[in-house]
């Protein structure tokens, strides 16, 4: 029987392998600079952090092992939003508590000392962060543990930084609203039929078009989100081959175009189910 720890390694590795979804690396289509085997290495090289979270360490501790931990590959950042949903995740199932509230729950329980090892996460890898506020300048992430003192200063909670981030990053949301769009995920996975990763392929499908995906807003602007959200609508409204899906991909590749964050909200969900036995690998 697999432990949290395992089941959430396991979700980032089927996540990757899933194919085709648009504008990501899976396991028929590389970045330049990004390819299938540097996922597979980060979700390995994330076990640690995840094993600690499960084990009922801090939550900013435990995100900041895994994140170490995933970027000891060529690369670059391959998983780290999708670490931010799991950590918790998987604490809370550390906890048996795998339910909307048991991990609101942990959320709610977070720290300043955890805070600053999400901050601290940033010193590993360089992730795309908007520009904060004018008033929040000393609290932009891109400054990694530099900008601790000031989140200590101010007495900033992980569930407190989350909610400055939310609305406008759909992982922040999560964290916030209780992971409703993780858990249906699970749902969406565990009702699919074929193999674990076509249905993490229509899971992100689905989730691309019913919500646009805030990394590609940040990146490249509410319209163009929105656009990719109607095109991934019209190819499941029209049940269309996956040869119309790879090509939609090809677009976006070619545009650079990455709906990242639905990768992150699918890899969670997976692990959500996989953990509930909802789905057998």
């Amino acid at each position: 029987m697999r432990t949290p720890a395992q089941n959430a390694e396991l979700a980032l590795l089927l996540e990757v392998a899933g194919t085709p979804k648009p504008g990501n690396v899976d396991r028929h289509r590389d970045f330049d600079d990004l390819r299938f085997e540097h996922f597979l290495a980060g979700a390995v090289g994330a076990s640690e952090g995840l094993r600690a979270a499960e084990g009922g360490g801090g939550v900013g501790d435990a995100f900041e092992t895994a994140v170490a931990g995933m970027a000891d590959q060529r690369g670059g950042n391959t998983q780290f939003g999708a670490l931010l949903l799991l950590v918790p995740l998987v604490r809370a199932a550390g906890e048996d508590a795998l339910t909307p509230a048991g991990v609101e729950s942990v959320v709610a329980d977070t720290t300043v000392a955890d805070a600053a090892g999400f901050y601290r996460a940033f010193d590993h890898v360089d992730v795309f962060v908007d520009d904060p506020p004018a008033d929040a300048d000393d609290l932009d992430a891109r400054r990694g543990s530099d900008a601790i003192p000031a989140v200590e200063e101010r007495g900033l909670t992980l569930s407190d930084l989350m909610e400055l981030s939310a609305p406008e990053d759909d992982n922040a949301v999560e964290w916030t609203t209780g992971f409703p769009r993780t858990f249906a995920v699970a749902e969406s996975v565990a009702a699919g039929t074929g193999p674990v990763p076509d249905r993490i392929a229509d899971a992100f499908l689905a989730q691309l078009a019913e919500h646009p995906d805030s990394l590609v807003a940040k990146q490249h602007g509410r319209e163009v989100a929105d656009e990719v959200a109607s095109r991934a609508a019209a190819l499941l409204d029209d049940e269309a081959p996956a040869e119309a899906v790879d090509a939609f991909g090809d677009d976006l590749v070619e545009r650079g175009v990455n709906p990242g964050t639905t990768a992150d909200i699918v890899a969670a969900g997976t692990f959500v189910a996989l953990e509930r036995d909802e789905v057998v690998v």
